[in-house]
């Protein structure tokens, strides 16, 4: 039987620890010997199997899902197991408004990465010089560092996109998202979240001498911005409401937030349904200018002649 493991995969297991990697490699033989020894996680196709990280130096306890096929098994998540003491936390609290199952997590996991996947398989057989300009994926490290700046948790989706791909630097500027807009370095989330908290800080400070129905609002603090006008343009962009799950408008004139009614995963596959079927692109044209991805929408007039629209 045939384990494949694809790169994203083994990324995000370098990422776990040191020894990962070697557990994650034993494991895939094991699947070989015995396809079925994983459990039913609940989501459909899916098996999971837990990894004692003890019989391994520098290795966490994890849980891994992986789907079996005829002739194949590929591994489609790696993660670290909770501890029991967070597990018996989880057992005695009871629901609130707003939690997510796990299983409905590994779910988001999987649709985030799958339409990454589609997005950046797209521009490194079409775009190349997009591609290029892809930062790698951030490690848990790094993603924590920012938790701890912006004093909130990152949602587990935001998480996995990070992981996989940590900003894009851009092509004359722009970035690969429709609209032209890029996705913002970790560096740019920090500053711009700054930026906007400061703003509210004023605000609250108005807000004082101000009857309720004048109050104003710029910036929650739940709001991580994660799209960005331009790579080098901060002005506007999108947040992601860490408790709602939905994204959301953010300028820094503060002229108000405007809601986008899309989550993370919507707004991922919605990007790459135009890049697959162009034809059947409705709210912006991708095309290509000299090996990079150009949206239609905002295209720079100085590229308008070299600009061509993708056929399918």
């Amino acid at each position: 039987m045939n384990v494949e493991i694809p790169q994203d995969i083994r990324d995000t297991a370098a990422q776990l620890g040191g020894g990962v990697p070697y557990a994650l490699k034993v494991l895939a033989g094991q699947l070989a010997d015995d396809p079925d020894m994983g459990q039913p996680s609940g989501l459909p196709g899916i098996l999971t199997v837990m990894v004692d990280g003890e019989l391994f130096e520098e290795c966490p306890a994890l849980i891994i899902g992986y789907i079996r096929e005829a002739d194949r098994i590929e591994i489609r998540y790696v993660n670290q197991a909770p501890s029991p003491a967070v597990e018996t936390q989880e057992r005695d609290q009871e629901p609130s408004v707003g939690t997510v199952a796990p299983a409905a997590e590994v779910i988001t996991f999987r649709e985030v990465a799958d339409a990454w996947r589609r997005i950046a398989g797209w521009l490194e057989r079409n775009a190349p010089v997009s591609h290029a300009a892809l930062r790698a994926g951030a490690g848990p490290a790094d993603i924590a560092a920012l938790e701890g700046e912006l004093g909130i948790r990152v949602p587990p989706e935001l998480s996995v996109l990070w992981k996989l791909i940590a900003g894009d630097d851009g092509v004359n500027g722009q970035g690969c998202l429709p609209g032209n807009k890029t996705l913002m370095s970790l560096e740019a989330v920090a500053a711009v979240y700054r930026l906007k908290t400061d703003a509210q800080a004023l605000q609250d400070r108005l807000n004082a001498d101000r009857p309720e129905e004048e109050q104003v609002t710029v910036w929650k603090a739940s709001w991580i911005p994660v799209v960005s006008l331009r790579v080098a343009d901060s002005t506007s962009g999108l947040y992601l409401d860490s408790v709602t799950g939905y994204l959301g408008r953010w300028s820094r004139y503060n002229e108000g937030p405007g809601e986008e009614r899309d989550t993370l995963v919507s707004y991922l596959e919605a990007t790459a349904d135009m890049l697959e079927a162009p034809a059947l692109a409705a709210n912006d044209k991708p095309g290509l200018v000299d090996g990079a991805l150009v949206w239609l929408s905002s295209i720079d007039p100085a590229q308008e002649d070299r600009w061509r629209p993708l056929a399918g």
